[in-house]
């Protein structure tokens, strides 16, 4: 009976990449593997089985430098490649082993093979359960229970990690080796960084010698625990239940301070632990993560971006267009004119327009304009306007002088000591307070949101702008939000109340980069006094979204539809509650709604939200983006869905524990630090 041993192995590992072919002692890590493995004596052949994929060119290519085969297979359909593989060198029984395990153990695998050959066996492992060191496992089957695993298994866990199907089906005969004392907690394989640190200071301690028994090992890290530490709090076999975006979530972590670039998109703010994080394509409001997975959008939809939906074909095309045009070079794109005239002609009252890319960026340019045409410093806000020095400026005062305005926890680190008192924050609806700061601190500038959560009362928006032409203010309404959302233009046109700025961003471009920043003439040519310039504000891509943006826009009347959308969906939530007798709190926008729980465990009962409805295949929070891509269809399913979950939040109420329910840990609320 002929043995072959089949070495899993691939460049493409999401937590390390080229694992296998980092260097220990100038000896990649697969060479090493492939060397105390070859000591095996009921081995063969030894195979290393890795994947199409290009990037496995070069593992290829060292493997048959060594002497071995090297074939390849499926890239995700691990199970299938085995089994070809298997066949191809036709071997009767089959020793997996994976190329993140460097110190396997040639007499322990040997003894494995004795142990299959004796009992008469199907399938033998010694890590289902794990009593043996995380790094030395190793399953051995027969080519019969392969075929047949490769034939009937069908999900894809089973396909991936080839061997579940075996041991768990009930059609064969399977055994676990276990090892007297449960070491299982001892961690040698590699997975991250950490791990292979950890692998480098072993392999160095014995050098020259690489044939060291894993007893040695073990006995080393009873001696030396220290060189050990670096990668013991790393689950054992985490990989096995997490998902692509998962594990490059904690490599970006790693590189990334914070592990991106938004708050508002970090997996800790929906589900630390389980979710998808990066995403492979997206269309409609459909979004496909790293394994392929597709999720419905009913959360966030790009944080507000896309409310013609993901991926619009006739965006699309007027960005590809532009591409073959050329995106940039020295002259001026004339998008930017025609895109600040169509502005202007959707908003009469204002007459010059300046573009940027993001919000902040867009607040900081509409800030220094209105300072510079006001001759004062002082700025009075209400509502987030962004993550720029003037803004974060008003908690040098306080820590939470910005908790009550979207977003808590914002310490003014790095944020220069000068600023202080330079801005000062209001609340909504509350204009005695704005009044009191006029009257207190020369402010030369009113910077707010003209509605987020709450409907304007008692006048507010009147008052301010009567306040505002009083004092010879400059007033700012920042629309990066609201604009184009409940009407075509800026939501202060609703309310007929006209402000001296207005910022526009997010839904402008239907998820490219484009802000814009208009308003009257003789605020805007201050900017001309004052320096505000930079080279991507001049590429061409923005201002062609945006103007192909608008043309959809009106055509279709979309603020019109995603009201409606909205509007369906909070009564929705509203009916849900009733049935289950909970009290939610709706506020916001009709098309940007949300709901919260006036409840102690109300952070939880959003975990479990996201975390149930993820399983129900959608993106979901306690917040909902409107798009025009959300049909009836996709809504009715969304809230039936929603049905049961809303059903086990009461169960919560009436005393079942919700930590039973969750999976992971609570979300975030606000900014939190990440390790």
């Amino acid at each position: 009976m002929k043995t072959v041993a089949l070495v899993q192995a691939r460049m493409g590992s999401m937590r390390l990449p080229n694992k296998v072919m980092k260097p220990v002692g100038g000896v990649p890590m697969i060479g090493l593997l492939l060397s105390r493995l070859a000591k095996a004596q009921e081995i063969d052949q030894i195979v290393v089985a890795t994947s199409v994929d290009i990037k496995n060119k070069v593992l290829t290519e060292y493997v048959q430098s060594l002497g071995y085969l090297c074939l390849m297979g499926s890239e995700n359909d691990v199970l299938d490649r085995y089994a070809k593989i298997a066949a191809d060198c036709e071997a009767d029984i089959v020793i997996r082993i994976t190329g993140d395990c460097p110190l396997i153990d040639p007499g322990l695998v040997d003894n494995l093979v004795k142990h299959f050959k004796r009992a008469n066996l199907d399938y033998l492992c010694n890590n289902y359960p794990p009593t043996y060191p995380d790094g030395l496992d190793t399953e051995v089957f027969s080519i019969q229970a392969l075929q047949q695993a490769n034939v009937d298994a069908v999900s894809n866990f089973d396909r991936e990690h080839v061997t579940p199907y075996m041991r768990n089906s009930g059609q064969f005969k399977i055994a676990t080796s276990s090892h007297s004392i449960d070491l299982s907690d001892l961690r040698w394989t590699v997975d991250e960084m950490d791990d292979f640190n950890v692998i480098e200071k072993v392999f160095d301690h014995f050098s020259p010698r690489i044939d060291f028994s894993w007893k040695e090992v073990l006995e080393l890290q009873k001696l030396r625990p220290d060189m050990f530490k670096t990668n013991q709090n790393i689950e054992r076999n985490a990989g096995a239940t997490m998902g692509s975006g998962e594990k490059l979530w904690l490599r970006a972590k790693k590189v990334i301070p914070g592990g991106n670039m938004l708050l508002s998109k970090r997996a800790e703010m929906f589900l630390p632990d389980a979710w998808p994080a990066y995403y492979s394509r997206a269309k409609g409001c459909s979004v496909w993560d790293l394994d392929g997975v597709e999720y419905k959008d009913v959360g966030l939809m790009g944080v507000g971006t896309n409310t013609l939906g993901y991926g619009h074909i006739e965006v699309d095309a007027a960005v590809r267009k532009t591409i073959d045009a050329g995106n940039m070079t020295s002259l001026n794109c004339p998008e930017e004119v025609y895109l600040a005239e169509r502005l202007v002609e959707l908003h009469p009252w204002a007459d010059m327009v300046r573009f940027a890319r993001t919000g902040g960026e867009a607040n900081a340019i509409a800030i220094r304009i209105a300072r510079a045409a006001s001759g004062r410093e002082k700025v009075a806000f209400c509502g987030y306007h962004g993550w720029h020095d003037w803004y974060l400026a008003a908690n040098l005062g306080g820590d939470e002088n910005l908790s009550g305005h979207l977003l808590s926890g914002l310490a003014p680190k790095g944020v220069p000591q000068s600023l202080r008192d330079s801005v000062l924050p209001f609340e909504y609806n509350q204009f005695e307070q704005l009044l009191q700061l006029t009257e207190n601190y020369d402010i030369g500038t009113i910077v707010m949101e003209v509605s987020r959560n709450h409907e304007p009362k008692n006048r507010f928006l009147e008052r301010v702008r009567e306040l505002a032409t009083q004092k010879n203010i400059v007033l700012v309404f920042d629309e990066c939000t609201s604009g184009f959302r409940q009407t075509f233009g800026g939501l202060h046109l609703q309310y007929g109340i006209e402000p001296d700025i207005a910022i526009f961003g997010k839904a402008l471009g239907n998820g490219y980069a484009i802000t814009s920043i208009i308003g009257r003439r003789d605020v805007m040519e201050v900017a001309q006094s004052t320096f505000i310039s930079s080279t991507f504000w001049t590429e061409r891509i923005g201002p062609s979204a945006a103007l192909k943006t608008l043309e959809v826009m009106e055509r279709i009347r979309s603020w019109e539809l995603i009201t409606q959308i909205g509007k369906t969906v909070t009564a929705g939530w509203k009916s849900l509650a009733e049935t289950h007798g909970l009290t939610i709190e709706t506020s916001g926008l009709s098309a940007l709604t949300g709901f919260s729980f006036k409840h102690a465990d109300g952070l939880a009962y959003k975990t479990l939200i996201t975390q149930e409805m993820l399983a129900r295949g959608h993106l979901a929070t306690t917040s909902f983006y409107a798009c025009t891509e959300h049909t009836p269809a996709i809504i009715a399913t969304y809230l039936d869905n929603l049905d049961p979950v809303f059903k086990l939040i009461k169960d919560c109420e009436q005393g079942k524990d919700i930590n039973q329910l969750l999976k992971g840990p609570v979300c975030h609320s606000g900014f939190t630090r990440l390790n």
